[in-house]
Protein backbone atom coordinates (compact mmCIF):
# COMPACT_ATOMS: atom_id res chain seq x y z
CA UNK A 1 0.00 0.00 0.00
CA UNK A 2 1.06 3.77 -1.22
CA UNK A 3 0.88 5.94 2.14
CA UNK A 4 0.31 9.76 1.48
CA UNK A 5 0.10 13.05 3.63
CA UNK A 6 -2.99 13.54 4.53
CA UNK A 7 -4.08 9.95 4.82
CA UNK A 8 -6.40 9.69 7.27
CA UNK A 9 -8.69 6.66 9.33
CA UNK A 10 -10.80 7.05 12.60
CA UNK A 11 -11.96 4.45 15.44
CA UNK A 12 -15.02 5.56 17.24
CA UNK A 13 -15.77 3.60 20.36
CA UNK A 14 -18.57 4.69 23.46
CA UNK A 15 -16.60 4.42 27.25
CA UNK A 16 -18.55 2.23 29.32
CA UNK A 17 -18.54 0.92 32.93
CA UNK A 18 -16.94 -2.51 32.02
CA UNK A 19 -14.12 -0.80 29.94
CA UNK A 20 -12.59 1.24 33.36
CA UNK A 21 -12.98 -1.48 35.23
CA UNK A 22 -11.14 -4.13 32.65
CA UNK A 23 -8.63 -0.93 32.20
CA UNK A 24 -7.70 -1.09 35.76
CA UNK A 25 -7.90 -4.70 36.05
CA UNK A 26 -5.19 -4.74 33.22
CA UNK A 27 -3.34 -1.84 33.94
CA UNK A 28 -2.80 -1.47 37.77
CA UNK A 29 -4.45 1.91 37.72
CA UNK A 30 -6.76 1.69 40.43
CA UNK A 31 -7.10 5.21 41.54
CA UNK A 32 -10.73 6.06 42.91
CA UNK A 33 -11.07 8.87 40.61
CA UNK A 34 -11.43 6.21 37.69
CA UNK A 35 -13.47 3.67 40.09
CA UNK A 36 -15.21 5.11 42.77
CA UNK A 37 -18.05 7.07 42.52
CA UNK A 38 -18.22 8.72 45.67
CA UNK A 39 -14.52 9.74 45.62
CA UNK A 40 -14.84 11.46 42.38
CA UNK A 41 -17.73 13.54 42.89
CA UNK A 42 -15.84 15.47 45.33
CA UNK A 43 -13.58 16.08 43.11
CA UNK A 44 -13.09 18.70 40.00
CA UNK A 45 -14.83 16.80 37.59
CA UNK A 46 -17.61 16.07 39.81
CA UNK A 47 -17.99 12.05 38.56
CA UNK A 48 -15.44 9.18 37.51
CA UNK A 49 -13.21 9.57 34.47
CA UNK A 50 -11.96 7.30 31.72
CA UNK A 51 -8.20 6.61 32.29
CA UNK A 52 -6.22 8.89 29.91
CA UNK A 53 -4.21 6.18 28.84
CA UNK A 54 -7.57 4.11 27.93
CA UNK A 55 -8.63 7.10 25.83
CA UNK A 56 -5.45 7.22 24.17
CA UNK A 57 -5.71 3.16 24.00
CA UNK A 58 -7.90 4.28 20.86
CA UNK A 59 -5.09 5.89 19.02
CA UNK A 60 -3.33 2.87 19.04
CA UNK A 61 -6.85 0.66 17.73
CA UNK A 62 -6.48 2.94 14.85
CA UNK A 63 -2.91 2.62 13.93
CA UNK A 64 -3.03 -1.03 14.19
CA UNK A 65 -6.23 -1.79 12.52
CA UNK A 66 -6.94 0.72 9.98
CA UNK A 67 -3.58 2.93 9.46
CA UNK A 68 -1.40 2.00 8.31
CA UNK A 69 -2.93 -1.07 10.07
CA UNK A 70 -1.58 -5.08 10.59
CA UNK A 71 1.83 -5.12 11.24
CA UNK A 72 2.26 -1.81 12.15
CA UNK A 73 4.58 -1.61 15.09
CA UNK A 74 4.20 1.91 17.57
CA UNK A 75 7.47 3.69 17.58
CA UNK A 76 6.78 6.66 19.67
CA UNK A 77 3.51 9.00 20.80
CA UNK A 78 3.70 12.14 22.49
CA UNK A 79 0.14 13.05 24.18
CA UNK A 80 -1.80 16.02 25.54
CA UNK A 81 -4.44 15.34 27.73
CA UNK A 82 -6.92 17.94 27.24
CA UNK A 83 -10.07 17.18 28.35
CA UNK A 84 -11.64 14.95 30.71
CA UNK A 85 -13.44 11.19 29.49
CA UNK A 86 -16.46 9.97 31.16
CA UNK A 87 -18.74 6.53 31.54
CA UNK A 88 -20.57 7.36 28.26
CA UNK A 89 -18.47 9.51 26.27
CA UNK A 90 -18.38 8.36 22.72
CA UNK A 91 -14.54 9.05 21.72
CA UNK A 92 -13.73 9.47 18.06
CA UNK A 93 -9.56 8.74 17.13
CA UNK A 94 -8.25 10.02 14.19
CA UNK A 95 -4.92 9.76 12.81
CA UNK A 96 -3.77 12.25 9.92
CA UNK A 97 -0.27 10.91 8.07
CA UNK A 98 1.54 14.24 8.20
CA UNK A 99 5.10 12.55 6.64
CA UNK A 100 6.39 9.91 5.30
CA UNK A 101 10.07 8.54 5.78
CA UNK A 102 11.50 8.17 1.93
CA UNK A 103 14.03 6.11 3.35
CA UNK A 104 12.60 3.92 5.84
CA UNK A 105 9.29 2.32 6.37
CA UNK A 106 8.12 4.87 9.11
CA UNK A 107 5.26 6.88 8.87
CA UNK A 108 4.59 10.37 11.36
CA UNK A 109 0.70 11.13 12.10
CA UNK A 110 -0.98 13.60 13.72
CA UNK A 111 -3.15 12.06 16.45
CA UNK A 112 -6.66 13.39 18.10
CA UNK A 113 -9.13 12.13 20.36
CA UNK A 114 -12.78 14.01 19.86
CA UNK A 115 -15.69 13.79 21.94
CA UNK A 116 -19.44 13.57 20.44
CA UNK A 117 -19.31 17.51 20.88
CA UNK A 118 -16.50 17.77 18.93
CA UNK A 119 -13.48 18.65 21.42
CA UNK A 120 -10.85 17.50 21.62
CA UNK A 121 -9.73 15.40 24.57
CA UNK A 122 -6.26 14.33 23.58
CA UNK A 123 -3.65 15.02 20.83
CA UNK A 124 -0.34 14.26 20.06
CA UNK A 125 2.05 12.80 17.38
CA UNK A 126 3.19 9.43 16.73
CA UNK A 127 5.96 7.78 14.46
CA UNK A 128 4.98 4.09 13.14
CA UNK A 129 7.19 1.46 11.81
CA UNK A 130 4.97 -0.50 9.00
CA UNK A 131 5.57 -3.40 6.92
CA UNK A 132 6.02 -2.22 3.08
CA UNK A 133 5.06 -5.84 1.70
CA UNK A 134 2.26 -8.08 1.30
CA UNK A 135 2.14 -9.28 4.86
CA UNK A 136 1.82 -6.55 6.74
CA UNK A 137 -1.75 -6.03 5.14
CA UNK A 138 -3.63 -7.78 6.80
CA UNK A 139 -3.95 -11.84 7.02
CA UNK A 140 -1.70 -14.47 7.29
CA UNK A 141 0.65 -15.53 4.27
CA UNK A 142 1.50 -18.96 6.55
Amino acid sequence: MKFRVGDTASFSKTITEADLVLFAGVSGDTNPLHLDAEYAKATRFGARIAHGMLTASLISAVLGTRLPGPGGIYLSQTLQFLKPVFVGDTITATVTITAVHPERPVLTLKTLCTNAQGERVVEGEARVLYEPSERGKGGSKA
